[in-house]
């Protein structure tokens, strides 16, 4: 198979970079008096992401109150969160992930009541957002509902990886309960079927409600390693996020490196690299769509949705070292190391 190595050159026009502080939504030259309510609804308490949201309301001069509600790792908390939506009356709602996202505004396509409609959404951490029926289009969501992609498109994910360290079989662990890692799982066939490589993709098994567990997964961990999976890709899996401290240790014992495509896999999880979007960036611009909605008045339909222009390659030294698999000399003149 054909090594497409991604030297430093590459990565740069591929936006590779540790990413400039965003600036303001044009037209926003002060905010005006009022104090915006804000319902921040997360999934696993606040993050960087939270951090960076909170920032850019503060650099445009908005003045705040922000409600924080966190599902505690159980989306089924989420019904019990916005429950009182009538009295709280929140200019907007702020939600982190994809299944908070589609708990609050559904599917594009749903009539069912129970889905927000009527008060504007801005979203961060969701991975494919049209995929997953949050919105029908990018450059123009329609609805009450417009946000931020931090996912780092799969076949540049898939390129870092090579350049790497080369492969001829990518393991994942999913949740078939997630739309949006069914959506990359195909992406990552996809790629692989170009040049020659096998996936084998291993969904987590499901409890009686249908909710993915982490029963089992040291040994499914291992049992990749036995069918000679080169590398094990952490997609950005809102409940795989939640057992990192479960399945990073597992590849490490088994020899199994592995790539993030979250930041949070590389500096929490123990991944050995990722190419990532910054949650921080993330958060800021998620931002600036809400000071969009708030000061410019606009809807959240018309805001595109995007993400960052930038990537950052995070590499955890301690990792490679354990591992005794290290990054290609060259790919430390732009890489960020992590040591701790």
């Amino acid at each position: 198979m054909t090594k497409p190595m991604l030297d430093r050159r590459s990565l740069l026009s591929l936006g590779l970079g540790a990413g400039a502080a965003l600036s303001l939504p044009r037209g926003v030259f002060a905010a005006p008096d009022k104090t915006f309510k804000i319902l921040m609804l997360t999934f696993r308490g606040e993050t960087e992401v939270e951090r960076g949201f909170r920032d850019l309301l503060d650099s445009a001069g908005l003045k705040t109150e922000i409600v924080s509600r966190d599902c505690k790792r159980d989306i089924t908390n989420l019904p019990g969160l916005i429950a009182d939506l009538d009295t709280l009356k929140p200019d907007l709602i702020y939600t982190w992930g994809t299944p908070v996202t589609l708990g609050v505004v559904g599917p594009y396509d749903s009539a069912d009541p129970k889905f927000i409609r009527n008060i504007p959404v801005v979203f961060a951490l969701v991975a494919a957002p049209v995929q997953a029926r949050i919105a029908p289009s990018l450059a123009e969501p329609g609805r009450n509902v417009t946000g931020s992609v931090h996912v780092v498109p799969t076949d540049v994910q898939m390129k870092a990886m090579q350049s790497f360290m080369d492969f001829s079989t990518v393991g994942i662990l999913y949740s078939t309960s997630e739309q949006n890692s069914d959506v990359i799982v195909r992406e990552v066939k996809t790629f692989c079927d170009g040049i020659g490589a096998k996936v084998l993709a291993r969904p987590f098994k499901n409890d009686a409600n249908g909710r993915p567990t982490a029963e089992g997964v040291e040994e499914m961990v291992r049992q990749l390693r036995t069918d000679k999976a080169d590398w094990l890709y952490l997609l950005p899996d809102t409940f795989l996020g939640t057992i990192y401290d479960r399945v990073t240790p597992a590849a490490a014992a088994a020899g199994l490196p592995t790539f993030g495509a979250a930041e949070l896999a590389i500096r929490e999880g123990g991944a050995l690299v990722g190419l990532v979007s910054r949650y921080y960036s993330v958060g800021q611009l998620a931002g600036t769509k809400a000071v969009e909605i708030l000061v410019n008045g606009r809807a959240p339909g018309t805001i595109p949705i995007e993400t960052l222009k930038r990537f950052s390659l995070i590499i955890n030294m301690r990792i490679a070292k354990s591992l005794g698999i290290y990054p290609p000399i060259a790919m430390l003149n732009y890489a960020e190391l992590v040591t701790g």
